[in-house]
């Protein structure tokens, strides 16, 4: 199995980049929460637990209660990448969070970001 640097970082070290680029853009803390909660299944206590824990992005993925059914319907381009055609399960989720994020700081309404 290919082990990215990324899949031992601290999710917690990403994640005020997540809440800093949706901020610049209007969007607030807690919808960025919103975004994470609805893909990984945590809830929103859980997940200040996993910010506090520090835990790797490897472990926060694989520890999540439930990957959204519709996770499959985030698709397109992050860092020119394709996201339906990564084949790591693990960096396809990553990508698929960091396209989550990009849509709410890009402004879009959140139920379409949430695929409602």
């Amino acid at each position: 199995m290919d082990h990215h640097r990324i899949f031992a970082m601290p999710f917690a070290s990403v994640y005020p980049h997540y809440v800093t680029k949706a901020a610049k853009k209007g969007r607030t803390q807690p919808e960025v929460d919103e975004v994470i909660c609805w893909l990984t299944g945590y809830s929103p206590s859980a997940l200040l637990q996993q910010l506090e824990q520090k835990t790797t992005f490897e472990a926060f993925f694989r520890d999540a209660p439930r990957l959204h059914p519709n996770a499959d319907r985030i698709t397109g381009l992050i860092c020119g990448v394709r996201i339906e055609t990564i084949e790591h399960p693990l960096m396809q989720n990553i990508r698929r969070l960091d396209k989550l994020v990009d849509e709410l700081a890009k402004g879009r309404p959140m139920a379409k970001i949430l695929r409602g």
